[in-house]
């Protein structure tokens, strides 16, 4: 998975438990219950320095976290008995299997396995994996090929130049291109297996298996009863249910895509998954270019960082709106807006290349009351 670490940690509350306390008797004790009393004070101003945030507005929280997929994992949840508490934990577990699964950069992940071998024959998938999969070739049929669960050479590519201060040739991209599609991918729905069309074939998972975490653990905390929460991975991925503070839903705040100290809107999220994707904090200079870390795979390249500020998107899964805030990022607006019109119940906000010190913002099939500007 492009996005992916190595390895992860055990799930956390943001303070310390006592050095002869388990985690389960940390955070069904005392030291919980200062948690809750300062968390409403410090959530905010953790999450606004990050890609979003629940504003000052939220009420008191409890949050446990752990890193995974070179990121944060973390369920919010409103104060209540300890038992919620253990559901969240467990859940966060699940992140690291989930990793384990679809890394590509673990020899002994069941993705790594699928790219050494689907190329010479059919290989057998994971059932939830493999619908993961299928998602993958629907959005990727959707849009066109702007999303594309196949651009794992473009993006080894990419890093290997830039890890060499260089910018790939034309005849890189176009053999790399060669490599890349949909169509590369042969699915037997009855088998549950998938196959390469061709060698040089790889997955990765980056832009949409952070998304798919998160629905598994929203999958587990309501198998477990648990009805109000919000998780979110890396900050830029969320996914809610219920409320927070009686606001009707969980207040997130975007980041301006211009001055990242600032907030730029507030999105009301209830029973829904967000993902933004921004070009104005991951990019890389090359003799006085500036290359956006998003890349168009049907081409090859980075989208250039003027061409789109930012997009983010609400849809039913949070694998969806990953995968999709990454597509329209790429399409452009009139495409992304065009799928919003054959898909109702995806929406969006999008913020164009400014022209002048205002910003232009195109919102989506978003319900009155669900997004407010600052």
């Amino acid at each position: 998975m492009a996005k992916n670490g190595r390895g992860g940690a055990p799930p956390r509350m943001t303070s310390n438990p006592p050095a002869e306390s388990s985690r389960r008797e940390f955070l069904t004790g005392q030291p919980l219950r200062a948690e809750v009393e300062r968390a409403g004070d410090d959530l905010a101003d953790q999450l606004l320095d990050a890609e979003a945030a629940l504003p000052p507005s939220g009420g008191d929280t409890v949050r446990l976290e752990t890193r995974a997929m070179a990121c944060d994992f973390a369920v919010l949840m409103n104060p209540g008995p300890s038992r919620q508490i253990l559901a969240a934990s467990d859940a966060l577990d699940l992140v690291h299997a989930l990793e384990a699964q679809m890394t590509v950069y673990r020899d002994d992940s069941e993705l790594a396995e699928i790219n050494r071998r689907a190329a010479r024959e059919p290989v057998e998938v994971e059932p939830r994996l493999f619908e993961l999969l299928m998602t993958a070739r629907r959005l990727a049929a959707a849009t066109g090929g702007a999303f594309d669960p196949t651009s794992g050479p473009m993006i080894a590519l990419w890093r290997k130049c830039r890890a060499e201060n260089r910018v790939p040739g034309e005849s890189e991209l176009a053999e790399c291109r060669g490599r890349t599609g949909i169509d590369k991918l042969q699915f037997d729905e009855a088998a549950r297996t998938i196959r390469f069309a061709r060698e040089g074939v790889s997955l990765d998972l980056g832009g949409i298996g952070k998304g798919y975490a998160l629905d598994r653990i929203g999958d587990h905390l309501l198998r477990e009863g648990q009805t109000q929460w919000l998780i979110h991975g890396g900050h830029s991925s969320m996914l809610a249910r219920g409320e927070n503070n009686r606001t009707g839903g969980w207040p997130v705040g975007l980041r301006h895509p211009l001055f990242p100290n600032r907030q730029f809107a507030t999105i009301v999220l209830r029973d829904r998954a967000l993902s933004s994707s921004g070009s104005g904090v991951q990019y890389f200079r090359h003799e006085g270019r500036r290359y956006g870390h998003i890349l168009d795979p049907r081409t090859g390249w980075p989208v250039p960082p003027e061409a789109m500020l930012s997009v983010t998107v609400l849809a039913s899964t949070a694998a969806e709106a990953d995968a999709l805030s990454t597509a329209f990022f790429v399409m452009g607006v009139e495409n992304a807006r065009r799928h919003c019109d054959n898909n109702p119940e995806v929406a969006a906000l999008i913020v164009p290349p400014a022209t002048g010190r205002t910003l232009e913002s195109i919102v989506l099939n978003m319900p009155a009351g669900v997004v407010s500007f600052c």
